[in-house]
């Protein structure tokens, strides 16, 4: 009788694949896919956020300096709407923070998943509730906030798990970085066989322009899909996130079923 095949199933593989891109235990590779993937979502909820309620919800240099313009002009309530889009942003940090340290406090695997799936949860809250509520001011009002943790959240999240290489929602820095990286490529070097010539990171830098445009082309498509299709267009990039962070979550839901089971 001959042995059965162990030849794993296409679907094994894309399992794997998709368990690796969150896992606790980073590859290069993860970070850059992780990171494209979310950089894409970004520019995407960026953009169509500006269309949907009318502010980008990203940019909290921008939302501080208006502040601080309508605070010097006594402008306290334009002031208190920035305070209001603002403290959501760092709270949604905060929780990432949070959620990823207790789950490593308790050693799981979904750690970076946690922030993901609600993230996730929240853009396909923050759809439905513009396909139902929009134009109400109450849905605008609320619409900024919630965005605003979201990208929060996502920002955090990535730092986390790229040891701070990567920002999803923070071009200002990734171009900034570019532009360090070129500086290096460009620098002539007299003496090459000097140990301390001036190198650019050239992995670093493709990593840098590849969230760059991946952020150009979530926000593409996402300001082109929010005005044709409304609110909803928010549920694939929930999606996304759900196929992200899904398997695992489910891996983690699956061993504590068996612990529980033994006991």
């Amino acid at each position: 009788m001959s042995a059965q095949s162990t030849k794993p199933e296409p679907r094994d593989f894309t399992i794997r694949s998709m368990k690796a891109v969150v896992a606790h235990e980073r590859t290069e590779a993860a970070d850059t896919l992780l990171g494209m993937a979310l950089t894409f979502v970004a520019g995407a909820i960026n953009a169509g956020g500006f269309l949907a309620v009318g502010q980008y919800t990203s940019h909290m240099s921008g939302i501080l300096s208006a502040m601080a313009d309508h605070t010097a002009l006594g402008l306290f309530a334009l002031a208190g709407l920035g305070l209001a889009a603002f403290l959501p942003f760092v709270a949604g940090a905060a929780f990432s923070a949070m959620l990823i340290n207790w789950g490593r406090r308790h050693h799981l695997g979904s750690r970076y998943a946690m922030p993901l799936m609600l993230e996730a949860c929240l853009l396909l809250g923050f759809g439905l509730l513009g396909w139902f509520a929009h134009p109400s001011p109450a849905f605008v009002t609320l619409a900024v906030p919630l965005l605003c943790f979201i990208m929060g959240l996502q920002n955090a999240t990535v730092t986390k798990i790229s040891g701070a290489r990567m920002r999803t929602t923070h071009v200002t820095g990734i171009v900034t970085d570019i532009g360090i990286e070129l500086g290096k490529l460009l620098y002539w070097n007299r003496n090459l066989d000097n140990p301390d010539r001036v190198l650019a990171d050239r992995p670093k830098l493709r990593l840098l322009a590849l969230l760059l445009a991946s952020f150009f082309i979530g926000g593409v498509i996402g300001a082109i899909g929010f005005s044709q299709a409304g609110f909803l267009f928010a549920l694939p990039f929930a999606l996304l996130l759900l196929l992200l962070a899904g398997p695992p979550l489910a891996e983690d839901a699956s061993s504590l079923a068996r612990q529980l089971r033994k006991h």
